[in-house]
């Protein structure tokens, strides 16, 4: 799901998404419930803002087409391996050849130059490559991947800001160029970001690790009836939480009065905070937190989010009808802009759907698409 949810939300942004799919389509369209055969959830969920056209990249005619799409592009995206877009023909050099403002944006699982190049990459390889599937597993029996798709989320995000990144410098300078994203440096930046910690010095001041969140006791708090998140962060939220338990003794402790002092003894900070939250229901803890500074929230399920009050508020569930799968749910775009609102202008399209409609575009003619077609190259 990298590059669609990369491209995705280029699209979110304004831009046009042409997505080049295979004559058998997208896999994404075959997982998850669905209507229509190739219209899986999976697919619905990572393809809207997009226009569908159908190549065959392993036939000449198809490369070709391709090659002349690219020389109206201000950008392509694609997420091959060097050796497979090698046999394609179709290098970052060739896809510029007529086109020199093209910036070409290449995605994969580790960067070109080093012995990992070559190896396929899905988000569950990633996620143990970098250390995270490690992290998720601490104090169980062994590693574990995070329930989400965490590398590809991230790693899509890169992607959104070397394109525009790329963008900026053309608009200043009339260049293109190639990027290169690589999901396991991508995430093991992410991962080290905080997790460098002692090692941030040559030589080492001490493990790696960030000490608080590798804390076996990290985790929302049990109440007397339920589960809240607390985070009684800096002094100030310590001091009060402290007060509204009745412990001032917690709060004048040297070992836990300040910041530094409570992250050198974060077990037992945990430790005396599950046993304050566990003195109160849930209700009783929000009505006591509501009016101070101390960090907290409910703990949602993911079908909680559904009637989530503040979603509800500003529109993020959008209820939204598709011309062959019906009435469809999508999350807006969350990032508000007061000039060039990010929107949702399409919803994902069917396999080939608008193929006729950009070769149009691109100044093809009746008669070359009729070939195109009977050659199996396409389809519409």
């Amino acid at each position: 799901m990298l590059g669609p949810l990369a491209c995705q939300a280029l699209g979110d942004l304004g831009a046009d998404i042409i997505k080049i799919e295979p004559p058998a389509g997208d896999s994404n369209r075959q997982v998850g419930p669905r209507v229509s055969d190739d219209m899986g959830a999976l697919f619905l969920t990572c393809n809207r803002n997009k226009r569908s056209v159908v190549l065959d990249l392993k036939r000449e005619a198809g490369r070709d087409t391709l090659l002349r799409l690219a020389a109206r592009a201000d950008v392509v995206v694609h997420n091959l391996r060097p050796s497979a877009l090698a046999r394609l023909g179709l290098s970052a050099a060739g896809l510029r050849a007529a086109n020199p403002r093209l910036i070409v944006c290449g995605v994969a699982g580790f960067g070109r130059h080093g012995p990992y190049a070559e190896r396929p990459a899905y988000d569950d390889l990633i996620q143990a490559a970098c250390g995270l599937a490690a992290l998720e597993g601490r104090g169980r029996e062994g590693s574990a991947y995070v329930p989400t798709i965490v590398a590809d989320k991230t790693t899509a995000l890169e992607v959104v800001n070397a394109v525009l990144a790329a963008l900026v410098h053309r608009e200043r300078t009339g260049e293109g160029q190639e990027v290169h994203v690589p999901m396991f440096e991508s995430m093991v930046a992410w991962v080290m970001a905080e997790h460098l910690f002692a090692r941030s010095f040559e030589p080492p001041r001490g493990p790696a690790g960030y000490t608080r969140l590798l804390s076996a006791h990290r985790r929302p708090y049990r109440t007397r009836d339920g589960e809240l998140a607390v985070l009684p962060y800096l002094d100030e939220h310590w001091a009060t939480f402290c007060a509204l338990a009745g412990r001032g003794d917690l709060a004048r402790n040297p070992r836990y009065a300040t910041l530094a002092a409570r992250a050198a003894h974060i077990d037992d900070v945990y430790r005396e905070t599950a046993a304050i939250m566990a003195t109160r229901t849930t209700a009783e803890w929000i009505a006591a937190l509501e009016p101070t500074p101390v960090p907290f929230t409910p703990v949602s399920s993911i079908d909680d989010l559904f009637d989530d009050p503040h979603l509800r508020a500003v529109g993020f569930w959008q209820e939204l009808e598709h011309p062959t799968e019906g009435r469809l749910r999508t999350t807006a775009p969350p990032i508000e802009f007061s000039a060039t609102p990010a929107r949702v202008r399409r919803l994902a399209p069917r396999l080939g759907e608008h193929t006729r409609e950009v070769l149009l575009e691109a100044g093809f003619s009746d008669a070359e698409l009729a070939a195109l077609e009977a050659e199996g190259v396409t389809l519409s």
